[in-house]
């Protein structure tokens, strides 16, 4: 047991301080949606914060994974966290001197997104080289875990120092947990390097990521999958403050209290992703997994009357991501060579994420143009109105019941695709064939 620290210390400190950090950067981000929608009332406007996170993320990521290659890791995730948490300070001091608009936090999410690109691949590689391959899904589980109890306390954190001591403690908050974060990287974690691919054109080196993912067709196919659930996810995500924040029975508090659920079921979800043994077809995990997600909880906000519902179709809807995502994650860290993952994984996150900014858009969009607006015509006892309620925020729930059954058509087509494979560690990876 103790060697098995030993060789995880590195990974392990990683790990928890840049946890620390993602908690400081989720807190800021949750106060800024609540600061915008309070204020502009617009799904939409609160919506391009994400919009401008995503954009540049997906439309730099191919390119981003053939530079990471070439680039020292260590000194790349330096250098993006530094930025970003340059940005941060400028909307502290926005924030302090009243100057602060819509357009500013537009701006510098764009500029975090861009950071993000560039960061993403390397430290992907950089986990892959710190992490002994036994550990691959113990230490996506600990990932998940991570993630998971930063769910449950971004939103209590957050909502309790923005209402105690406004936005400006978030903020404090976050750059507190930069620095720790950052001077841990700097000073007491050595990343080895890995094997740097020959000098070539850029575009070459897309061509090459792009080529193996033609080459494999399980990847490139679950990479499509999570494609279209990203598209709905991030409808979702759209939608969400809009409803809950006009509710009668909703506000602050409910929000808070849903986005802590959505954390407290992928923190049991992760203990379940880093406890249990490999199945045996990592494949019909993936697709099962999110049946159940896509199958629950659209509905029980589409149809939920109050808090008690809200918080039961999050737990059900999260409770088993966290596995869906170490099983892929075993996938891709023992498919992909290791020389070829920087550009292979930014490849992946253009076609995987580019939906992510759409989704937010488009569910923007649908909620303050379409959805509010047809449920503000309805008669009070009609049909849609006893389904969905009445008032502001109905138009929302009305939405959800509709990315409900996309989610699930999604699900069931990318089963029917992808049932003809089969992965697991005792078959020695993809094995086609298997129904």
């Amino acid at each position: 047991m103790k060697k098995e620290y030993r060789q995880l210390k590195p990974y392990l400190l990683l790990w928890s301080t840049q946890a620390l950090s993602a908690l400081g950067s989720g807190m800021t981000s949750y106060a800024l949606v609540l600061w915008l929608y309070l204020r502009s009332g617009s799904a939409l406007r609160t919506a391009l914060l994400s919009v401008c996170s995503y954009a540049p993320y997906v439309v730099m990521s191919i390119f981003a994974g053939s530079l990471s290659d070439r680039w020292n890791k260590k000194r790349t995730m330096l250098i993006c966290d530094l930025i970003a948490a340059l940005s941060t300070i400028a909307v502290f001091a926005l924030i302090k001197t009243d100057l602060l608009c819509e357009w500013h936090l537009y701006l510098l999410n764009a500029l975090n997104g861009l950071m993000n690109t560039v960061q993403q691949p390397a430290s992907e590689v950089a986990a892959t080289l710190l992490i002994p391959e036994g550990f691959y899904q113990k230490t996506s589980g600990l990932r998940s875990f991570s993630q998971s109890l930063n769910s449950i306390l971004t939103p209590i954190l957050a909502t309790a120092l923005f209402s105690l001591a406004g936005i400006e403690a978030v903020i404090a908050a976050d750059l507190a947990t930069f620095a720790a974060a950052f001077l841990t990287l700097w000073l007491l974690i050595p990343i080895p390097e890995a094997a740097k691919p020959e000098r070539e054109p850029l575009l070459v080196s897309v061509r090459k990521g792009l080529g193996w993912l033609k080459q494999n067709p399980l990847i490139f196919q679950l990479i499509l999958f999570l494609a279209c659930i990203n598209l709905v996810a991030s409808t979702y995500d759209a939608a969400l403050p809009a409803m809950i924040l006009s509710r009668s029975n909703g506000g602050k508090t409910v929000l808070g209290l849903v986005n802590a659920c959505v954390g407290a079921a992928t923190l049991a979800g992760s203990l379940l992703a880093a406890l249990l043994p490999a199945p045996k077809n990592r494949v019909r995990v993936i697709c099962l997994t999110l049946l159940v997600s896509m199958s629950t909880e659209n509905f029980m906000l589409a149809f939920g009357t109050g808090p008690l519902v809200w918080c039961a179709g999050a737990v059900l809807g999260w409770l088993f991501i966290p596995l869906m995502n170490a099983n892929m994650d075993v996938i891709f860290r023992t498919t992909i060579p290791l020389e070829m993952q920087g550009r292979v994984y930014s490849c992946r996150n253009s076609l995987q994420f580019f939906t992510i900014p759409v989704g937010f858009l488009l569910g923007g969009l649908l909620v303050d143009e379409v959805f509010e607006p047809l449920m503000a015509r309805q008669l009070p006892g009609s049909l849609a109105a006893s389904l969905f309620g009445e008032g502001k925020g109905a138009g929302a729930a009305m939405l959800f019941f509709v990315i409900g059954i996309a989610g699930v058509a999604v699900c069931l087509g990318f089963h029917r695709i992808l049932r003809r494979y089969s992965w697991s560690e005792a078959d020695g990876g993809i094995r086609p064939g298997a129904q």
